[in-house]
């Protein structure tokens, strides 16, 4: 399954040897790493959860956040969306340029780097997806879920998948003070203005997925899916 970039620990298992530091550019450098230690690391399909919730929709344009190695922004362009795709790590974002290049759907999106702890994408979308946004690192996930939600055009939707708990090969202890939130956690911490939001979706689901030694495994995510009012005024950055 491919999901995005910033960040992952917590899915591609402790496997990694690259830790973070302190600083942004410790950030950064430690997703550039987590990249190149294989040459691919995610599937190259887009999420399921993504193109369940997004199939039947009219297209039009799309933020694609934390978009890693470019499967949902490819599969989005594809299917007629207008794509711009936000990683904090250079490597990802050039295997994704290739990814599109390959797919013939490039002229569809634009690729931007961004360390959403510091900035985010201009402009208003009507499909903003935050798909596994979480790290190891320190990230202000709340305020960057709610620069999405202000991110979203009227009419538009937010979709917000992440994991529900920490993957059956990993021990709890390894990962102290790691807090997956659960859906109605997340739309507490986006703080929506009252009559401007339609919730859609807020709750759990199951998926299978191959553990490191190649053993499929069931994991338990969570989802939240809104759309805001026609009526409502998206942020103009």
């Amino acid at each position: 399954m491919a999901e995005t970039a910033q960040g992952k620990a917590s899915e591609s298992g402790s496997g990694s040897g690259t830790e973070i530091g302190s600083g942004r550019a410790s950030e950064r450098e430690f997703w550039d790493g987590r990249y190149r230690e294989r040459g691919q690391i995610w599937s190259g399909e887009p999420n399921v959860q993504l193109v369940r919730e997004v199939a039947d929709l009219a297209p039009g344009s799309a933020l694609d956040l934390g978009c890693g190695e470019g499967g949902d922004s490819v599969w989005l362009a594809a299917r007629g969306w207008r794509v711009t795709a936000v990683d904090i790590s250079d490597v990802a974002l050039a295997r994704a340029a290739r990814h599109a290049a390959d797919a013939g759907v490039s002229e569809r999106i634009v690729w931007e780097r961004h360390d959403l702890a510091v900035s985010f994408p201009r402009g208003s979308y009507d499909l903003v997806s935050a798909q596994f946004l979480h790290s190891p690192g320190d990230m202000p996930r709340e305020r960057i879920l709610r620069d999405a939600a202000a991110a979203v055009a009227p009419g538009g939707v937010l979709l917000i998948v992440g994991h529900a708990g920490l993957p059956p090969w990993e021990d709890g202890a390894d990962h102290p003070g790691v807090h997956l939130p659960t859906p109605e956690e997340v739309l507490a911490g986006l703080r929506l203005a009252d009559g401007e939001w339609e919730v859609l979706r807020a709750d759990e689901h199951e998926r299978v997925q191959n553990d490191p030694e190649g053993r499929p495994v069931t994991r338990t995510d969570n989802a939240v899916l809104i759309r805001r009012s026609r009526a409502g005024a998206a942020v103009t950055r």
